[in-house]
């Protein structure tokens, strides 16, 4: 029951977001389009932003990182929905999705180390080069959604994991 009502909050956001910039919503307007109140919004997300990460989360959980047909295919279905994306990104506040983004990569990649290598604890070098490579790529995405209409998704990806450190390329390929 709880995520059939996040994600039918979430569909109201995306609504009001093809509308209105992210700076412009209020809480308030989101519990109204939902027809819900503002409680029942309070007890799923903390805040607009963190209902916007959510949105942005339960999309990517289903991309498998490591593959470059996932990967193309999450990012192409973000051009398709290209306005709640760009008002995303533009969003500059405290709360902006970049770094909702970025923790979440760098735990996903993260994870997925741990796996890989069978280890509980990731050493200094390993760890840096996630969260280097993770900052790299939420700003290459970042910048292709709000600035690049030419580049397709495959290509984008390919140059991603073609940038990405060779210590986390023998990890992860």
């Amino acid at each position: 029951m709880a995520d059939i009502t996040k994600l039918w909050i979430a569909d109201k956001m995306r609504e009001i977001m093809k509308r209105k910039p992210l700076s412009k919503i209020r809480v308030t307007e989101i519990c109204e389009a939902a027809g819900i109140e503002r409680p029942t919004f309070y007890y799923h997300f903390t805040d607009k932003y963190d209902l916007v990460a959510w949105i942005f989360c339960h999309k990517a959980y289903e991309t498998d990182v490591i593959s470059v047909e996932s990967s193309a295919k999450a990012m192409s279905q973000m051009k398709n929905d290209i306005i709640f994306y760009r008002r995303a990104y533009e969003d500059t506040s405290q709360n902006a999705l970049w770094k909702y983004m970025l923790e979440y990569f760098v735990k996903r990649y993260t994870d997925l180390a741990k796996e890989k290598l069978g280890t509980d604890v990731l050493d200094t070098q390993i760890a840096y080069s996630i969260r280097f490579y993770c900052m790299g790529a939420v700003g290459m995405t970042q910048e292709w959604v709000l600035n690049d209409n030419v580049t397709s998704a495959e290509t984008v990806v390919i140059l991603m994991f073609n940038s990405m450190p060779e210590i986390l390329r023998k990890i992860y390929f």
